[in-house]
């Protein structure tokens, strides 16, 4: 494993346990060269999954593209990063769980507007208004609209 530090291509295995989840290896590792200590996770690879996109075509499925969309709209917001890996770990196992090979880039995008709704509103609103591009004010004065009368406000 390379030390994400320095680069040094030999790392040492200080602690290795299951994730919390079962479904991968967390282990703490230290550079032999910096001395710096870092975390790695190791999944099954499973059957490739592809998303399709708006335009049709398709790509493999990556977990960090979520993962950046989520931490973006949660910049700021006080969002612990173990509850956005949660929501990343809990939509990529609702993903390959289908069974499905392929999945839709809007059921993908829908799932992050769901998680985050749950999680913090600003986060959501954040999202959804570069997710859904929207093409005027009042369509995005609709999304708050409707966010208002869920919570109640």
């Amino acid at each position: 494993m390379k030390c994400p530090f320095c680069g040094y291509e030999d790392t040492k295995v200080l602690d290795s346990r299951s994730a919390e989840d079962n479904s991968s290896i967390k282990r703490r590792r230290s550079c032999e060269k910096c001395s710096a200590k870092f975390t790695t996770y190791e999944r099954v690879e499973l059957l490739p999954l592809m998303v399709i996109k708006r335009d049709l075509s398709r790509e493999p499925f990556d977990r960090n593209k979520i993962l950046r969309g989520i931490r973006v709209s949660c910049n700021k917001r006080p969002i612990p990063t173990e509850d956005i890996e949660n929501v990343v770990k809990e939509i990529e196992n609702s993903l390959y769980n289908t069974g499905n090979r392929e999945v839709l880039s809007s059921a993908i995008g829908q799932m992050v507007m769901e998680k985050l709704l749950d999680i913090d509103e600003v986060a959501y609103v954040r999202f959804v208004s570069v997710y859904r591009s929207f093409e005027d004010v009042d369509s995005f004065v609709g999304e708050l609209e409707m966010l208002k009368e869920r919570s109640g406000k």
